[in-house]
């Protein structure tokens, strides 16, 4: 089982879930050009895409998702409120949507999936666990961290999580004070510091690969996200957990291996 980003950030996100010969995508906030450049460098097309499981409704998860229902009708998942508002703005999209309950599993090829809620400032938002040879966590787009977001991603082998903001460069930088109000509540976005402490409660679940996602160019930087969340894993006796950083244009490969913790 292998995670591939092809984008992750403020800018854009998408990634792909592949195991065998089931592939899954997890958001379109990149253009349909880059998506399947993205594929291509896996081999892959979009025939080989068995759906689209989407988080929420904001544009950086689903900007490129008019042209690749227009053009591919890959089968979308998504909540039913997400999928309203995808619905209004994406009316072609009917025809290949899925709704799906959180915290009940449905299956896309080889994959048992389930979502779960997480606080952010739209209707409704979710996370991911993705369950084949190996388990899944896929979480961004959280103000803070819950006990339903500590229960899915428990045992995971691997999981992506988001490392949004260090907290001195949000406050001190040139954001609007509506917009640092935003992104620092309990809707907003997780810092490197609540990383940190989300990574070593997956590290004793058993999760031994942890990639920071959705960084923000403004206020964070790929090596502050990284040394702040290894401190933390470190300091809490968890060295042999891998820690990589999904860049914001540009393939991370993930390998996720089973985990012999469970839920």
């Amino acid at each position: 089982m292998k995670l591939v980003t092809f984008a992750s950030g403020s800018s854009g996100n998408c990634a792909l879930v592949r195991d065998g010969d089931s592939c899954v995508l997890i958001d379109a906030g990149i253009s349909l050009r880059r998506i399947r450049a993205g594929l291509a460098r896996q081999g892959l097309t979009f025939d080989d895409v068995g759906g689209i499981l989407i988080t929420h409704e904001h544009s950086d998860h689903v900007a490129g998702l008019p042209m690749v229902v227009k053009y591919q009708r890959t089968p979308v998942y998504a909540p039913r409120t997400v999928a309203n508002h995808l619905l209004r703005a994406v009316p072609d999209l009917e025809d290949c949507l899925t709704f799906v309950k959180k915290d009940e599993p449905f299956s896309v090829k080889d994959f048992r999936i389930t979502a779960f809620s997480t606080p952010h400032d739209t209707d409704e938002s979710v996370g991911y666990l993705l369950e084949g040879s190996g388990r899944l966590g896929f979480c961004t787009d959280t103000g803070t961290v819950t006990e339903t977001m500590l229960e899915r991603l428990s045992g995971c082998g691997a999981a992506l999580i988001e490392a949004n903001h260090d907290v001195d460069m949000l406050r001190w930088g040139a954001y609007p004070v509506v917009l640092k109000r935003r992104i620092l509540s309990e809707h907003g976005h997780l810092s490197n510091a609540d990383c940190g402490t989300l990574a070593c409660a997956l590290a004793e679940s058993g999760t031994r690969r942890i990639a920071l996602g959705h960084l923000s160019r403004e206020n964070n930087t790929p090596r502050l996200a990284r040394d702040t969340v290894r401190a933390a894993l470190d300091g809490a006796g968890h060295a042999d957990v891998e820690l990589f950083v999904a860049p914001a244009d540009g393939d991370l490969e993930l390998e996720i291996e089973p985990c012999c913790a469970s839920n």
